[in-house]
C-alpha cells in the first residue's frame, strides 16, 4: 500500500501540474478565441437568463428546469474546496495565487459552456425516463470512442466516493463538531439520513432540494465573508496590491531563480485551485445540465458560464479576500487550509464568525454530496448500459454507508483517500479535453445557430 500511495502521489503530481493545467487552460484559452469570447458577449444574456427565469417553468424535453440543472451542478462544484482549499492555495502559493485563479475561472467559464452545450446537444433518456449526457455519451455518440468514454465513466465512479463523499462527509462533521461540539457518529448518522431521504427520491428531488439549498448556503456564506470584508476595509487595497504583485512578482524581491520559483508557485497554485474549484474542464458538471428543460443546448451553456462565476469569480475571490485582508496569511504562517478561514472569521466576528463558518463548511459539504450522487449514478447507468433501477438500489445503500464511514473515519484513512480521489478527478480531464477539442467545429455551428435565431426572433432573448 505504501508503494501505491507513492505512485498516486507521483501520478497526482503530473495529472495536476503545469503541463496539465496549460492545457486545461490552453483549452479556455482556445474556445475564448474561436467561439468569440461568449464569456463576455453573452454575459448579460447569461444574467437575464438565470435570475430571470428561476421560478419560470417549461414545456421543452427535458427533466429538471435549467435552473435546477445549474442548481445541482453548483451543489457539487461548490464544496469545502471554496473555503478550505483556496485558503490552501494561498498558503503554498502566496496572495498572488487569486490572481491566477480569477484568470483560470475567465476561460474557465467558456471551457464549461462548451461542455455543457455539447452534452445537452449529446444527452438520451435512459430507460427510467431521465435525461442523461456528458462526456462519456458525447465521446461515444459524436466520436465513436467508446474506450475513452468507458475510461471517463470508471474514474468518475470510482472519484465519487471519495472526493463526493466520504472526505465531504467527514467536513460535515469536523464543521458541526467545531461549532457545537457534537460528536462525529451522531452527525454522521443523522447527515447520512437526511441524504438517504433526498437519493432516494431521484434526480427530481436532488433538484428540488438544491434549488432552496445552494442560493441559501451561498448568500449565507457571502454575507459572513463581505462582514469580514467590511471590517477590515482599510486593508482592502493593501491586499489587493499584494495580490497583483505576487501574481507577476516576487514579493520578497528573493534573489534568482527563487524569485522565479516563488512567481511560479503562485500560478500553479492559483490555477489548480480555479480549475479545482469549478470543474471547467473535467467534464463532471454536464452530467447534470443534461436533464435541462431547455430550447438550444447553448442556451443552458450560459448556465455553465454562470456555474463559473459564481463559484470561483465570487466565492472563492471573497474568500480569498477575506484571508489576505485579515493579515492571518502573514499573521499565523503555521495556519493552512480551513483552519486559515477560520481565524479569519474568528478574528473578525468572535464566536459567531465561527458558528457562520463551520456551518457553511457543513452546508456546502452537503451540497457535493447530493450533486456528486447524480455524477456516481450517471457514470454506473453508462457502464452498465441502462440497468434496471431496481440495480441502483443498492448503490444508494452503499452512498448512505459511506457517508456514515466517512463522516465517523479516521484522519490518516481520508487523507490517503482523498490523494486518490483527487488524481482520479484530474484523469476525468484528458479524455473530456481530447472531445472538446475534436468537436470544436461542431461547437462553432452550433453556437453560431444559437446566435442566428435569437437575431432572427426564432428563440427568446
Amino acid at each position: 500500500m505504501e508503494v501505491f500511495w507513492k505512485f498516486n502521489s507521483t501520478l497526482n503530481g503530473i495529472v495536476w501540474g503545469p503541463w496539465m493545467l496549460t492545457l486545461l487552460v490552453g483549452t479556455g484559452v482556445w474556445f475564448t478565441i474561436v467561439l468569440k469570447v461568449p464569456q463576455v458577449r453573452y454575459f448579460g444574456l447569461m444574467v437575464r437568463e438565470v435570475l430571470g427565469r428561476i421560478r419560470q417553468k417549461s414545456d421543452q424535453e427535458g427533466t429538471i428546469s435549467s435552473f435546477a440543472a445549474m442548481a445541482t451542478a453548483l451543489a457539487a462544484t461548490v464544496g469545502t474546496g471554496n473555503i478550505a482549499g483556496v485558503a490552501t492555495a494561498l498558503h503554498l502559493g502566496g496572495p498572488g495565487a487569486v490572481v491566477w485563479m480569477l484568470i483560470s475561472a475567465i476561460f474557465g467559464m467558456t471551457t464549461k459552456f462548451c461542455e455543457v452545450t455539447l452534452a445537452v446537444h449529446y444527452r438520451e433518456v435512459d430507460n427510467m425516463g431521465q435525461h442523461r449526457g456528458g462526456t462519456m455519451y458525447i465521446l461515444e455518440k459524436a466520436l465513436g470512442l467508446k474506450f475513452l468514454a468507458v475510461i471517463f465513466a470508471i474514474f468518475t465512479f470510482l472519484a465519487s466516493f471519495g472526493i463526493g463523499n466520504m472526505v465531504q462527509a467527514n467536513s460535515t462533521t469536523e464543521g458541526i463538531a467545531m461549532a457545537f461540539g457534537i460528536p462525529h457518529i451522531y452527525t454522521a448518522v443523522v447527515h447520512a439520513v437526511l441524504v438517504g431521504l433526498v437519493i432516494w427520491g431521484g434526480l427530481t428531488r436532488i433538484a428540488t432540494v438544491t434549488v432552496y439549498l445552494v442560493p441559501f448556503m451561498a448568500v449565507f456564506y457571502i454575507i459572513g465573508a463581505v462582514a469580514v470584508i467590511i471590517t477590515h476595509i482599510d486593508a482592502l487595497p493593501s491586499a489587493l496590491s499584494m495580490a497583483f504583485t505576487g501574481a507577476f512578482h516576487d514579493p520578497q524581491a528573493l534573489p534568482g531563480a527563487l524569485a522565479g520559483w516563488a512567481v511560479k508557485a503562485a500560478v500553479t497554485r492559483g490555477v489548480a485551485r480555479g480549475v479545482f474549484s469549478n470543474e471547467a474542464g473535467l467534464g463532471s458538471a454536464p452530467m447534470a445540465h443534461s436533464a435541462s428543460k431547455v430550447d438550444h443546448p447553448v442556451r443552458q451553456g450560459l448556465y455553465g458560464l454562470f456555474e463559473v462565476f459564481m463559484d470561483t469569480i465570487v466565492i472563492c475571490t471573497l474568500t480569498a479576500t477575506t484571508v489576505l485582508c485579515t493579515g492571518v496569511l502573514t499573521g499565523q504562517p503555521e495556519l493552512t487550509g480551513s483552519q486559515l478561514t477560520l481565524a479569519a472569521f474568528k478574528m473578525t466576528l468572535g464566536t459567531p464568525g465561527v458558528i457562520v463558518l463551520s456551518l457553511a463548511l457543513s452546508l456546502f459539504a452537503l451540497s457535493t454530496i447530493l450533486g456528486w450522487y447524480w455524477y456516481a449514478e450517471t457514470a454506473l447507468v453508462y457502464l452498465f448500459n441502462n440497468p434496471s433501477p431496481i440495480v441502483l438500489k443498492p448503490f444508494k445503500v452503499f452512498w448512505i454507508i459511506l457517508i456514515v464511514l466517512g463522516g465517523w473515519g479516521g484522519a490518516g484513512v481520508l487523507a490517503n483517500l482523498w490523494d486518490l480521489s483527487d488524481t482520479l478527478n484530474g484523469l476525468m480531464a484528458i479524455p473530456n479535453l481530447i472531445g472538446l477539442l475534436l468537436l470544436t467545429k461542431q461547437l462553432i455551428k452550433i453556437t453560431a445557430d444559437f446566435d442566428a435565431k435569437i437575431a432572427s426572433g426564432e428563440l427568446k432573448k
